[in-house]
């Protein structure tokens, strides 16, 4: 039985744990603002806020309801269309509608929570992170740009400058964003008793679930589920290593402070990753248990020669990651072992470079993705490493070509060097996403495009090109 907090109603509901709330809302509690559509994450048309308490209070994300499994919400807020509705539009919907950012009004329920989210969550009223937190809602009929439109407005209407995440909720209850018995939801969901349903041993762990359920939803219906605990502080240094917990999600990472330190293009990065309700939810051990030969973040953590701490209920042991992938979705994990930690070496992040190319730039997952990373001293290469998907069966750590890096100097002679003994390391097959010939001419040009971006000083378009 899972109990929460559906918009001002407390509810129980006795259904399996991997029931998707996309179900819940619609056809259990009838509140069919929200919208059934593509049930891959892909179109926005479902999200709704997903509430859950932390330290200092209530933290909301706008998420897919097609993706977001019944067990997963216990003991939290749930909040539809519905629960925001008053008597008269609040400023988002006002926005809307003034803009001419609505036609048939079948996405805009959605965009109505993205834009919530956003408002509950950002720092600023940054048009371009606005702008980001709407990209997973897609709309056929009225077009972009009158949503782009009350975008600009509420950015220049509501200063979130002067709102402090801590004070953010009363803030928004005052500017009519939010109805007032959000004031009271924290207190409601602590006087919930404790969920304590223990998992049966061989029940399926699942962190976000964002894959889970697009690609076996009514199998895992079926399954007694064990929903791991969320991150909290899950991103951390001791001494030389980097720490990542594997439940710490994209949005945790592409946000966190200490992880854009490290990386500084990271928020750029993980827009190309998947859209803000998916990166709110999916995880860091999700996306590399999934061993997807594209996996983003299998890819980045690579070119850092990243190290997984594995647990089981009788010990830890530590694994290469360039060793974890055994073959097609296919890794070293035995049986009643998760990921617990991404470890890597900080030093390797001073110079390093990630690169994607999909058919979509943004919402689509990769035709080839690459990263590399080098450490240098005064221009001679110390250590490479570098790493790319959708050339082979498994994201791939391209040894030789790493190696041949070290010891030479940063020039171009040395880039294609590296490039030819790549192209020997990868075996890329003609798909839906191309042919193998353009996935390996895809490669060089990456690898000309991350020493482009890391040495602009020494590396130039032409020098490689001529060549």
């Amino acid at each position: 039985m899972s109990r929460f907090l559906l918009n001002q109603r407390l509810v129980e509901e006795q259904l399996p744990a991997g029931t998707v709330m996309l179900d819940v809302i619609r056809r259990r509690r009838g509140l069919t603002g929200t919208k059934d559509v593509c049930r891959e994450g892909d179109c926005g048309a479902c999200q709704v806020l997903l509430g859950k308490r932390q330290a200092g209070g209530l933290r909301y994300q706008a998420v897919n309801a097609c993706l977001l499994p019944l067990g997963a919400v216990a003991g939290g807020h749930v909040v539809t269309v519905e629960g925001l509705n008053g008597e008269r539009l609040n400023p988002i919907q006002q926005a809307l509608v003034d803009n001419g950012a609505i036609q048939c009004g079948f996405c805009t329920p959605g965009l109505v929570m993205a834009l919530t989210g956003f408002f509950l969550n950002s720092p600023a009223s940054d048009e371009h992170a606005a702008v980001d937190a709407a990209a997973g809602n897609l709309c056929r009929c009225t077009g972009y740009t009158g949503i782009r439109r009350a975008i600009g407005q509420l950015c220049g209407q509501f200063d979130l400058s002067g709102s402090p995440l801590a004070r953010r909720i009363e803030d928004l209850v005052h500017w009519q964003i939010l109805p007032p018995y959000f004031l009271t939801a924290d207190e409601t969901l602590a006087a919930l008793p404790p969920h304590q349903a223990a998992p049966s041993p061989d029940a399926v762990r699942v962190a976000g679930g964002t894959d889970l359920f697009v690609q076996k939803p009514d199998w895992l219906q079926a399954q007694s589920l064990d929903f791991l605990p969320a991150s909290g502080d899950g991103i951390r240094q001791e001494g030389r290593d980097g720490i990542v917990d594997a439940t710490t999600t994209i949005e945790q990472l592409g946000t966190s402070p200490l992880f854009r330190q490290w990386f500084p293009s990271a928020a750029q990065d993980f827009e190309l990753i998947c859209s803000a309700p998916v990166r709110a939810r999916a995880t860091v051990g999700g996306n590399l248990v999934n061993a997807s030969p594209i996996a983003d973040l299998a890819v980045f953590f690579l070119a850092l020669d990243a190290r997984l701490v594995i647990a089981s209920a009788t010990r830890l042991r530590t694994v290469a990651l360039k060793d974890f992938f055994q073959g097609y979705k296919k890794t070293g994990l035995q049986p009643g072992e998760r990921v617990r930690k991404i470890l890597f070496d900080t030093a390797a992040a001073q110079h390093f470079s990630y690169e994607k190319v999909s058919k979509r730039t943004h919402l689509d997952i990769a035709g080839v993705n690459a990263a590399l990373s080098i450490e240098h001293d005064g221009g001679r290469i110390v250590k490479a490493h570098l790493a790319a998907g959708g050339i082979g069966p498994v994201p791939a750590y391209l040894a030789a070509a790493g190696a041949c890096l070290q010891g030479k100097t940063i020039e171009p002679a040395t880039v294609l060097e590296a490039v030819e003994i790549a192209q020997g390391e990868i075996t890329p097959i003609s798909d839906i996403r191309g042919s193998a010939e353009y996935k390996r001419l895809l490669l060089r040009q990456l690898i000309f495009a991350h020493f482009l971006k890391l040495f602009p000083d020494t590396i130039r378009w032409e020098q490689l090109h001529a060549r």
